[in-house]
């Protein structure tokens, strides 16, 4: 296993989602939340990735946000998402990791080779309907196959067999990673042969995925299947129709756990939600919380 993969390996990395006021990235929030995430115990963060809106977010605002969670986490492990090779190099040159690659039709596998000639790579598998790629087994073998490639991130949002495909896979390619980013099933995932966890929800209630994660490690199975039970829950409320929305969701989470204050949770490119949608989200947390003790 490589250095990164035995970094992050039964890990949690939290997707984290970037706190704006209205259009503009609310700083103070930022590093608040930043240094209250550094003490959940998580393996790292990734940031640039679909929570994170990187794909939307200026050049300006992208080291930005990476020198945040830098200064946060000097000493854990920050993956960047990434389109490019030139986002690739702004991701190294703000002292990034390693690179979630986001899925690309044309020419995947020299895709992933251009990405990794800068920093290790996690590939992909994202549901098609979030602007994914069903890469067949075929791509997939040869993905896995380059040696700057330590693993995969796989979500389906609901797809239980394309993940046990996916997970075939990776087990083909003994050394590689298979990192789950299924925040509908997060427990049965780790049962589908997951090794960490790269998910929006893990914004907020951190602690409790990061000890859902260790429980599995240690074979702890009370505690883990009371803890995905509880995860299960927490994901019927933050992920729901329109799933677009999960963003604004997590972010009026992490504000319900004191992370973020209430008006920097606004999401420009997310969809309009409901008011009422903030009062369960709250409540959702709340009960976590209740259960949790």
């Amino acid at each position: 296993m490589t250095d990164l993969a035995a970094r992050i390996d039964w890990g949690l990395i939290p997707a984290v989602p970037v706190p704006f006021r209205g259009t503009v990235i609310a700083a103070d929030a930022q590093d608040d939340y930043a240094r209250w995430l550094a003490h959940q115990g998580v393996a790292g963060v990734a940031v640039w990735a679909h929570t994170g809106r990187g794909p939307h977010l200026t050049p300006a605002q992208r080291r930005d946000v990476l020198a945040a969670w830098r200064r946060a986490l000097p000493d854990r492990v920050i993956v960047a998402g990434v389109t490019s090779p030139g986002m690739a190099r702004e991701a190294k040159d703000g002292g990034a990791d390693a690179l979630l690659a986001f899925p690309r039709r044309d020419d995947p596998v020299g895709y992933h080779r251009a990405l990794a000639a800068e920093l290790p790579v996690l590939a992909f598998y994202l549901y098609e309907r979030a602007g994914g790629v069903a890469y067949d087994d075929a791509t997939l073998d040869q993905i896995l196959a380059l040696p700057g490639v330590v693993g995969i991130k796989v979500a389906t949002l609901d797809s239980v067999p394309t993940f046990r495909r996916v997970a075939a896979r990776v087990r083909a390619h003994p050394g590689k990673l298979l990192v789950t980013g299924e925040d509908r099933f997060l427990g049965e995932s780790l049962t589908l042969g997951a090794r960490a966890a790269l998910i929006g929800m893990g914004a907020a209630l951190t602690d409790v995925q990061v000890d859902l994660l260790r429980a599995r490690a240690v074979g702890d199975h009370n505690t883990f299947a009371r803890l995905g039970e509880l995860c299960d829950e927490f994901a019927n409320v933050t992920f729901r129709e329109p799933v677009e929305g999960y963003v604004r969701r997590m972010l009026w989470a992490a504000a319900a756990e004191g992370a973020l204050p209430d008006d920097a949770c606004d999401d420009p490119w997310g969809p309009p939600l409901d008011p009422a949608e903030r009062l369960a989200v709250r409540q959702a947390v709340q009960d976590a919380r209740a259960a949790r003790r």
